[in-house]
């Protein structure tokens, strides 16, 4: 007779622990990775009522000019000297055929500064130039009172 060993009980519910650690990895991976994804200067976009779709904005290759609240130029994620920008920009759209600027400017930034960025853009022989702006929640309705209680 030949030694055959026991074997314990078998074991009918799926083992989770190991899928577990794979999404609390995935999930680490994501929120490092999430804010590198951010293109471009992040500012508080000016708020207006009524804007304009430009899904042209979000693509790769778009040129995004940023103006801080503190008056500092940014094309792309460098900081640039406001000279310099026009230059700059030429450079970026002389391969392009669509040849739109975005500008990106923050809404407590000074008007003049914003003013002068668009100047300087439109020197560098652009198109287009959009403005970047966020949807204002002031034209959103109130809820209606509640009906008075009646005896």
């Amino acid at each position: 007779m030949a030694y055959k060993p026991k074997v314990g009980a078998t074991m009918s519910s799926p083992n989770v622990i190991p899928m577990a650690d794979i999404m609390l990895v995935l999930l680490i991976i994501f929120m490092v990775v999430t804010p590198m994804l951010t293109k471009g200067l992040s500012v508080e976009l000016a708020k207006v009522t009524s804007p304009s779709d430009m899904p042209d904005a979000d693509k790769d290759d778009a040129v995004i000019v940023g103006v801080s609240s503190s008056g500092d130029v940014y094309l792309g994620n460098t900081k640039s000297d406001l000279s310099q920008i026009a230059d700059q920009v030429r450079d970026r759209i002389s391969n392009k055929l669509d040849k739109t600027v975005f500008v990106k400017s923050d809404g407590r930034a000074k008007y003049g500064v914003v003013v002068k960025v668009v100047d300087e853009i439109r020197a560098a022989g652009v198109d287009n130039v959009g403005l970047l702006t966020d949807k204002s929640d002031q034209n959103r309705r109130a809820a209606p009172p509640p009906p008075p209680a009646g005896d």
